[in-house]
């Protein structure tokens, strides 16, 4: 199945509950992947997609994120509170809730958090497939958090890689992740001061409020991916790249809202214009050519289209292997 297809429920049948292990279990990067293209292919226009609404609470912050297309309708329910970091009660909590059918049933309860790990790191594994030369690759990941981690297990899925180097804010961070990758059988390694330099995929997953490296270092053939900021006034990448790159963005809507790293380079004048700016869809759907002698830069800060693509993916799967 995937995310066309139509589905007829039992109304009466209560919705099934899909914890980490089991959204775990019923994904893996490429139905992940193949599922949002398919969005994009049936017609789903980025431009059109809901906002994300937030309610500021006496804890912290209450955010929803709906999405729809014509078989399913979702949302993702999430609390982010920051003094949970003084405890052992996680920072962020969420849900997904997936209805679906002629009748619009509730249909499952995701993990709102696992579904978030493996949404963030496909859509950078699908926007850096559709652009990157064959062959294999040198990766490149800034950052030692959860973000980092989910892109290493899935770019090392997706990818041929050579090598995955790790740039964290501190070394003993840095070889942290290196030494959790290692037990997991990867090839990874602490990066060095030059590693920028012969990079061809970089990926940013920090919550830097400034460039992480120099732009004119990046390989004219690298494509580098900048998730880490989802505000104006926070930035990964600087301006030396976002001028010689080709820019790419989720939506020309949510880059000018959330974007930071697009945002301050359209200010500056290092993007001249938002239409310079070229979108997912423009790429899956064969609208824009990408320039194949400068760096492509893929600034995300997720849209909740990509959950529902991803929660029906996984959603599909635990029924088939139901079934």
């Amino acid at each position: 199945m995937n995310a066309q297809t139509p589905r007829t429920e039992d109304p009466l049948q209560a919705p099934v509950f899909m914890d980490a292990e089991d959204v775990g279990r019923a994904l893996t990067a490429r139905k992940a992947i193949d599922s949002m293209t398919a969005f994009l292919l049936a017609g789903f226009d980025p431009e059109t997609g809901a906002p994300r609404t937030r309610v500021e609470t006496a804890s912290g912050t209450f955010m929803q994120m709906p999405a729809a297309n014509d078989q399913y309708v979702g949302t993702k329910l999430l609390t982010i509170t920051p003094e949970n970091s003084k405890s052992s009660s996680p920072v962020i909590q969420g849900l997904y809730v997936l209805f679906g059918g002629d009748q619009q049933g509730p249909l499952a309860i995701l993990d709102g958090i696992a579904l978030t790990n493996w949404r963030t790191s496909c859509v950078s594994a699908l926007c850096v497939e559709l652009v990157v030369a064959p062959g294999p690759k040198r990766l490149l990941v800034y950052g030692t958090g959860v973000q980092a981690w989910e892109h290493v297990k899935i770019f090392n899925e997706i990818f041929d890689l050579l090598s995955i180097e790790i740039m964290g804010r501190t070394p003993r961070a840095s070889e942290a992740i290196v030494f959790r990758a290692q037990e997991a059988g990867m090839d990874v390694a602490v990066a060095g001061a030059d590693s920028i330099e012969y990079a061809d995929i970089v990926v940013c997953c920090t919550a830097s409020e400034g460039p992480l490296f120099d732009g004119r270092k990046v390989k004219p053939s690298a494509v580098v991916v900048a998730m880490g900021s989802h505000d104006r006034s926070h930035r990964e990448l600087d301006d030396v790249l976002m001028s010689d790159a080709s820019v790419c963005v989720e939506s020309l809507g949510s880059a000018l809202r959330e974007a930071g790293d697009v945002i301050q380079a359209l200010e500056s004048g290092a993007v001249a214009g938002s239409s310079d700016l070229i979108t997912v869809a423009d790429m899956v759907l064969g609208r824009a050519a990408i320039a194949t002698d400068k760096p492509v830069v893929f600034k995300t800060t997720g849209m909740p289209w990509q959950d529902l693509a991803v929660a029906i993916a996984a959603y599909e799967s635990r029924t088939c292997a139901g079934a």
